[in-house]
């Protein structure tokens, strides 16, 4: 019986991997070779498990178990699973287990599977894979892979055609509001409700359910006004006062759980001080452009919010992936920097976002803000993104005269 359904699961299998797969523009991000238990996590719908199977097939034979199926809800003897896999697989040394938060003490199961020297590759809901939770699951013997959806350039790969930098910029901008979910991307299904569904099953099986949260009209309209308003700053006061969440704490503790399911992120503000940057604002972004249109997000003339959230995104990955530190800086006198970027114990470059330069005093605005943070933050590597003008810039406010890059964004996020 067990033989029968991984005998289905590995036909089914095929036929998915007859779908068009977009390859992702990412490193391997780890050796498939080590005895560490591979964890890939991230937005529901990101692409996790298709990455994960293109992974493996480089790496040679491999067997898969989606654990996502109810009839292997009552396995009692996880020897079976492995004699199952054996038998249809030819005795694989590497092992993917998909959705494996289904199997009842998994983690157990994997520990004892990498100790007898199996190769695994797993997946799950990322509410119990939370990397929080995975240091005592794991015990420390495992490397964390966020994946996220589509970026910039294999939303291009996904069309198959060769742009030039005109098409290019013009992309740019269905990407900013159509996101890169891939399946909008390459199957022909409504965009607006398959986002609003997943939306949904996102905070009911990941957050609602998982960690029992009462009031779920409260986390509904907070999630639908931070989605609202990307790219802005918030304090769990003002929430309090916007939605049926009452209690700072409450609200404090809802955003943590948005965030642990790669819904939204938050940015905090740079201080030097530790202290005074724990009190200050922070400012809200979303993992995907199109999520955040479908959710709530109505301000689609707004295009310098769009365009800021796709670079907070990018960055955000560099700092996931542990290259970077990220935040935002603010004057006395309210001039803004989006981006500031800290490597180690050093800002190493600052970077402002905007969406239209074209009027003298918007480029000033931005350039003056970016002089004074270099003055504050000691850095000289400027970045203003843009929409299309691609040159340097050197501009001088009172005292002060640096050189200034002026970049297409569509250029930067593929370099990216």
């Amino acid at each position: 019986m067990l033989t029968d359904i991984v005998l289905l699961q590995k036909r089914e299998l095929e036929s998915r991997l007859q779908e068009t797969y977009v390859d992702r523009k990412i490193p391997a991000p780890w050796d498939l070779e080590n005895d560490l238990i591979k964890v890939i996590t991230g937005p529901r719908r990101a692409g996790k498990s298709f990455y994960g199977i293109h992974l493996l097939q480089k790496a040679g034979s491999y067997g898969y178990i989606n654990f996502d199926d109810e009839r292997l809800a009552a396995v009692e003897n996880y020897d079976e699973i492995i004699s199952a896999v054996n038998s249809v697989y030819g005795h694989p040394r590497y092992l993917f287990f998909d959705e494996i938060q289904n199997l009842p003490r998994w983690e157990i199961f994997v520990n004892r599977l990498q100790r007898q020297g199996f190769r695994l590759l797993i997946t799950g809901s990322n509410a119990n894979l939370l990397s929080s939770e995975l240091a005592t699951h794991l015990t420390g013997r495992h490397v964390l892979f966020v994946l996220f959806p589509f970026s910039f350039g294999e939303a291009l790969a996904a069309s198959a055609k060769e742009l030039t930098g005109i098409e290019k910029m013009a992309a740019l901008e269905t990407y900013a509001e159509q996101g890169g979910y891939p399946e909008p991307l390459l199957k022909n299904i409504d965009r607006r409700d398959y986002l609003r569904t997943l939306l949904q099953s996102t905070l009911y099986k990941d957050i609602v359910k998982r960690f029992k949260v009462r009031s779920v009209q409260g986390i509904e309209d907070l999630t639908l006004y931070l989605m609202s308003n990307i790219a802005r700053e918030y304090s769990l006061n003002a929430l309090s006062g916007v939605t049926k969440c009452r209690s700072v704490h409450t609200i404090d503790k809802y955003i943590r759980y948005l965030q642990e399911t790669y819904l939204l992120f938050s940015l905090p503000r740079f201080s030097f001080r530790v202290k005074n940057q724990a009190g200050f604002n922070k400012k809200i972004y979303c993992t995907d452009n199109g999520l955040a249109i479908a959710a709530g997000f109505r301000f689609s003339e707004d295009k310098g919010a769009l365009y800021e959230n796709l670079v907070a995104v990018a960055l955000k990955k560099e700092e996931i992936a542990g290259r970077i530190s990220l935040f935002y800086w603010r004057s006395p006198q309210n001039e803004e920097v989006d981006f500031v970027v800290k490597e180690g114990l050093h800002v190493t470059r600052l970077i402002q976002v905007s969406s239209d330069i074209a009027n003298p005093k918007t480029l000033k605005r931005e350039m003056r803000a970016l002089i004074k943070a270099s003055q504050e933050l000691h850095c000289d590597d400027l970045l203003l993104l843009n929409d299309r003008v691609d040159r340097m810039e050197t501009f001088r406010w009172q005292d002060a005269e640096r050189p200034i890059r002026l970049m297409p964004l569509w250029q930067w996020l593929l370099e990216k």
